[in-house]
């Protein structure tokens, strides 16, 4: 287990449980947060071991967005925040902790309670699969305060949700509840104990093998919205980075022989 001020990761086995750690906090995003949830995934992206992850907050909520404090002092002074600087690749900070968990190269499986507001609801945007207690709420909140959504909801959105219930929700900042969500492409699923459930979600990819589960995640990135013939071209240059590998091989073998296949990672 590898511990910070702001998030945990614990592995086990293939697995990686993330926990956003400020409970007392609501898990809100101050500057300390940012950087923590930028160091994890700089850990996992470099973690050929782990098949999966499962990202979950601490406490009564999963993120309850920016820190009021961290707020307060960029009210004061706005020039003490470099949005413009592309501090990873092609994403400042804020934009990092949510597209951060898109770019890597395993699954990422969120368990959502309490809220996710603001960056807390950008944040999960990123994950591959979102599951949600009932009682969940949700906002795209910038509008409160006289923002825009800026950390990468923008780039995430399109592809779950139609425009008009975007620009509805990020006009108007409304709270809107886990069936809500489900109906408008948000969340994945809604389940009595999320992280239960995501925790199978993620043992049932990482029984997988990897190399096809990571060919079809970055397939599935590189062709959504993508044109016809981009997107045949992909699956063809996907298909042949796995056919007859030694990982695929195995998984054949392990059907034929009706047992538990044993990948490498």
């Amino acid at each position: 287990m590898s511990t910070t001020d702001r998030a945990t990761v614990t592995h086990n086995g293939p697995i990686a449980h993330v926990v956003l750690n400020r409970a007392d906090k609501r898990n809100a995003l101050d500057q300390a947060m940012l950087e923590a949830i930028a160091d994890t995934i700089g850990q996992l992206s470099n973690a050929r071991e782990t098949r999966a992850v499962v990202l979950s907050g601490d406490g009564e909520a999963f993120c309850a967005g920016l820190d009021f404090m961290s707020f307060a002092a960029m009210l004061q002074n706005p020039d003490s925040v470099d949005f413009m600087a592309r501090s990873h690749n092609d994403a400042n900070l804020f934009q990092h902790a949510s597209t951060g968990w898109r770019d890597l190269p395993m699954p990422i499986v969120t368990a959502l309670h309490g809220v996710a507001f603001g960056g807390g609801f950008q944040i999960m945007l990123g994950a591959d699969i979102r599951v949600a207690a009932p009682d969940t709420r949700f906002s795209i909140m910038e509008a409160k305060w006289g923002l825009v959504p800026d950390m990468g909801g923008m780039a995430l959105m399109p592809a779950l949700a139609r425009q008009d219930i975007v620009r509805r929700l990020t006009y108007t900042a409304e709270i809107f509840d886990a069936t809500q969500a489900l109906e408008w492409g948000f969340v994945t699923e809604v389940a009595d104990n999320p992280l239960a459930r995501a925790m199978e979600l993620a043992e049932q990819i990482a029984a997988r093998s990897p190399d096809g589960t990571r060919a079809s995640k970055q397939l599935i990135s590189d062709t959504w919205g993508a044109d016809r013939a981009s997107t045949l071209m992909a699956e063809s240059v996907a298909q042949k980075s796995v056919l007859g590998r030694e990982n695929q091989t195995e998984a054949v073998m392990a059907n034929f022989e009706k047992r538990p296949p044993n990948f490498k990672d």
